[in-house]
């Protein structure tokens, strides 16, 4: 496989989003959604210490994703990637000012170590978000939280992936029978919201390769959603259009996911590192 990665979930929902993916020698932590002490826990519960990591990437500037970057950036002297839409965004938060940024443009592919990172445009209802494809020799990894809708683009970066991190949101029936105000559900719904089960379904049957050996579903709706629908949407659309071998697994808001290894499959988290 030349080189490797491992992916774990830290966590995801509505309540915060962190996850890291690493090499053998360098690692990065793709948003920063809960407590600087949160996260360092999390990080342990998977195996890895948090002095672990080598950089911090920002996918957009809502909260569920950008709590924990003034600790983390302070108590780990970790430099913090982000496009310049929201940098400015975070930074017109006083919490957020006297951190040291650096800028990427979206498309340009940037190096952490051997982690060559390609953030990429996504629609959602932030300044300028992006997903995150990360690449280590020839293996691949995308990070994509929060989506709208699927784009040509966001299709064309899914493509050849050896693992996926995506939106799995709600139910589109639950949406609507919910107790919910309607513009919420507007927004939830609309293409500047969040991913449904049959979307995500519909766009990872239309990216799917024998290459793609791991999904993780990310960012479920407590009360829109249950991990068994999601789960088994997306298993059953995957086995219909012909990708039975693919494994799908959930994230959780309250706890680390099972940490995935490109040569290893997935691993429990109580296993050691390298």
């Amino acid at each position: 496989m030349g080189m490797s990665l491992q992916v774990c979930v830290l966590g995801s929902g509505s309540t915060g989003n962190a996850t890291v993916v690493a090499s053998k020698s360098h690692a990065v932590l793709v948003d920063a959604g809960f407590s600087a002490k949160e996260i360092a826990q999390r990080m342990e519960e998977a195996g890895w210490s948090p002095d672990r990591l080598d950089a911090m990437l920002v996918s957009h500037e809502h909260g569920d994703h950008v709590v924990g970057l003034p600790v983390m950036y302070r108590r780990h002297k970790l430099p913090l990637y982000a496009n310049i839409g929201t940098m400015e965004a975070v930074s017109a938060n006083e919490k957020y000012q006297g951190l040291d940024w650096r800028i990427f443009s979206n498309g340009q592919p940037f190096a952490v170590g051997d982690l060559v990172i390609e953030p990429f445009s996504v629609p959602h209802d932030a300044y300028d978000p992006v997903g995150f494809r990360i690449q280590c020799g020839n293996c691949a990894v995308v990070v994509l939280t929060d989506i709208g809708v699927a784009t040509n683009l966001v299709r064309q970066r899914l493509k050849d992936s050896d693992a996926l991190v995506i939106e799995c949101n709600h139910d589109v029936r639950m949406v609507n029978d919910a107790e919910r105000p309607w513009y919420l559900k507007q927004r939830i719904l609309g293409r500047q919201g969040h991913l449904s089960n049959e979307a995500c379904a519909d766009l990872l049957t239309e990216v799917a390769s024998p290459r793609l050996k791991q999904i993780f579903l990310t960012h479920l709706s407590e009360d829109c959603n249950t991990p068994e629908l999601a789960l088994q949407t997306i298993e059953r659309r995957l086995a219909a259009e012909g990708h039975p071998d693919i494994a799908v697994e959930m994230t959780w808001p309250d706890r680390v996911s099972a940490r995935w290894c490109a040569s290893k499959g997935l691993l429990p988290c109580t296993e050691p590192t390298s």
